[in-house]
């Protein structure tokens, strides 16, 4: 029988209301939903814990991380957890903590969209060497496949919520739920796809004052935006694939490009769960 563990985050800015219908005035603790021109999300956040049960070993084929929410029940970070925390700042959960390989994503095919281990072939997947920062995603957000962007190439969305690159010193866990804020945004074409990275930082991590735009990364930490870029570049290579590549001048764009993507994707989410847009395989439970 599969082991299963149980892990408590407390995160002071969650809320685990599921917005199926956009329009839709209130979250279900009673909360008031504010339906912005471009965030569709809940602004009056409570105060739960949010419960992560791991099922099975970690790298085996069968090994998932799930959310619970303060009842018990199974929840999907992806539709289930708030993007937008007010001032700039969002939730932000890690899939693949800093140092390691192994490739963990949402799951956005299955019911609840656990974490779990990424396969080929019916074999795990890793990168060919560590990824040097924690990555994630940023919840109630899309990359629509049927949406061209004239501005990166008029590349599609590559069908997955929006990845998150972290580059606070703290290594995160699997599933771990941060409070970020965005500093720029990579556009990556992955074989056409296109596949935004967003840089950000950690509000705990200690320079996080420090930084607010791009050109604070390059200040403050020399080097990382190129880095970035390149580690994602070329990761598949060893493969014997081609190399990724950016759009928006090979560079990373600013802070207010990257919230412009957020908001965005954000719509797209929005429109996903109302079934306005055809979710395919995708699980919207």
């Amino acid at each position: 029988m599969a082991a299963a563990r149980l892990a408590v985050i407390a995160n002071p800015f969650l809320s685990l209301n599921r917005i199926s219908q956009v329009r839709s005035l209130r979250c279900n603790n009673g909360v008031s939903l504010s339906v912005s021109k471009r965030l569709f999300t809940c602004r009056a956040l409570h105060n739960p814990q949010l419960h992560v049960k791991e099922q099975g070993q970690p790298e085996t084929l069968d090994y998932r991380v799930f959310f619970l929410d303060s009842s018990g029940k199974t929840v999907s970070p992806w539709h289930d957890l708030p993007l937008h925390l007010g001032d700039g700042i969002f939730n932000f959960i890690a899939e693949i903590p800093k140092e390691s390989s192994a490739k963990m994503e949402v799951a956005t095919d299955e019911p609840y969209t656990p974490i779990k281990q990424d396969t080929k072939k019916g074999k795990l997947r890793y990168y060919p060497y560590n990824i040097n920062w924690n990555y994630g995603l940023l919840p109630q957000t899309w990359e629509d496949p049927s949406l061209a962007n004239s501005e990166v190439e008029g590349a599609f969305g590559d069908n997955d919520p929006v990845d998150v690159v972290e580059i606070g010193e703290s290594r995160a866990k699997i599933g771990q739920i941060l409070r970020v804020k965005p500093l720029g945004a990579l556009a990556m074409i992955d074989e056409g796809e296109l596949d935004w990275k967003i840089v950000a930082i950690s509000l705990d991590d200690p320079r996080a004052s420090l930084v607010n735009d791009v050109d604070d990364v390059e200040k403050h930490f020399p080097g990382t935006l190129t880095a970035i870029r390149d580690w994602f570049r070329d990761y598949k290579i060893p493969d014997g694939k081609p190399a990724n590549k950016f759009g928006l001048g090979n560079k990373a764009a600013n802070k207010d490009y990257a919230l412009k993507v957020i908001n965005e994707t954000n719509e797209s989410w929005a429109k996903l769960v109302k079934r306005s847009i055809p979710a395919g395989e995708l699980s919207l439970v």
